[in-house]
């Protein structure tokens, strides 16, 4: 008999939509299916959907999974997925230790391999601890939102984002979805957190997959701000190329996060952020992507 992955539910949109989608229908012993695509103007999923169903089809393969939780994901984009088709996730178990476990898990359309990723999981243990200091901004109510921001402009991109955008995001330096910022950085801090609170019954798997989903929204940012690109930069193309993220501690994400992004190389039409997040002044994770970032301003 099938079984679906237990996600606790919402009855508050946008989270309900994103929550629904991230539930995986099991269909074997490790194999799963997700049925429903977050939608997106562009055609492809969005990476940080697949991301978060990694998570969680790696995790249903523990008794508990917040007895062993993860702590990190490797992960490469190999081909855009089309959101008018389900998504198959197949889990391929590695290892079991007593501490740490790995899973592989591969993404499919059309029996095609769109998405790999290798999860590692660690049982709850005390050892060794230190952290880097969070830094030294502004809290999220000095900035203004986006949920304000995508709900004030008449644009079918802005009416799609307020509708759909599960988020509630906050850039210190200034948004660059219409258009560019007047400074050059490779450094940019956006708060950010879940429009309305994840269920109370929420599993601490399901959170660090939702911060999975909700990083790779501006993980690109820093490469586009140190050229001054923005979003809506015309015939900009983007694309995730591969994406790491090394979990340290718990986290909410229906609390404000902060992170703090940096971009120390771009060449090739493929640009790097690195990332540190924080709740609470508490550094909850890590994360590095490589993606794709072309514009005809600097193509020869």
């Amino acid at each position: 008999m099938d079984k679906r992955i237990f996600i606790p539910e919402s009855t508050t949109e946008p989270l309900a939509s994103l929550l629904n989608t991230l539930r995986l229908e099991r269909q074997g012993d490790i194999t799963y299916r997700g049925h429903d695509n977050l939608p997106q103007l562009s055609g492809r999923v969005y990476g940080g959907q697949v991301l978060a169903q990694a998570v969680l089809a790696a995790a249903d393969t523990f008794e508990d999974s917040d007895d062993r939780l993860i702590h990190s994901q490797t992960a490469a984009f190999l081909r855009a997925g089309d959101i008018k088709k389900p998504i198959d996730f197949e889990v391929e178990v590695i290892s079991d230790g007593r501490s740490f476990s790995t899973r592989l898990v591969h993404a499919l359309q059309d029996n095609r391999i769109i998405f790999t990723a290798r999860d590692s999981f660690q049982r709850r243990q005390p050892g060794v601890e230190h952290q880097d200091e969070p830094p030294n901004v502004p809290g999220p109510d000095e900035f203004p939102s986006s949920v304000d921001l995508f709900s004030s402009v008449d644009h079918p991109a802005a009416r799609f984002m307020s509708s759909t955008n599960s988020l509630d995001m906050r850039h210190v330096e200034g948004q660059l979805y219409l258009r560019p910022t007047k400074e050059i950085d490779s450094t940019t801090h956006v708060w950010f957190k879940t429009r309305s609170p994840m269920p109370t019954d929420s599993s601490q798997t399901l959170k660090r997959a939702v911060l999975a989903y909700a990083a790779d929204q501006f993980m690109l940012e820093p490469i586009l701000r140190n050229h001054r690109l923005a979003w809506s930069t015309p015939k900009i193309a983007l694309a995730t190329l591969d994406h790491t993220t090394w979990w340290h501690r718990d986290v909410d994400p229906s609390n404000w996060i902060l992170a703090e992004l940096h971009s120390p190389s771009a060449q090739g039409g493929r640009g790097l952020t690195l990332a540190k997040f924080f709740q609470d002044g508490t550094l909850v994770a890590n994360m590095a992507q490589e993606g794709m970032v072309r514009s005809p301003e600097f193509s020869e």
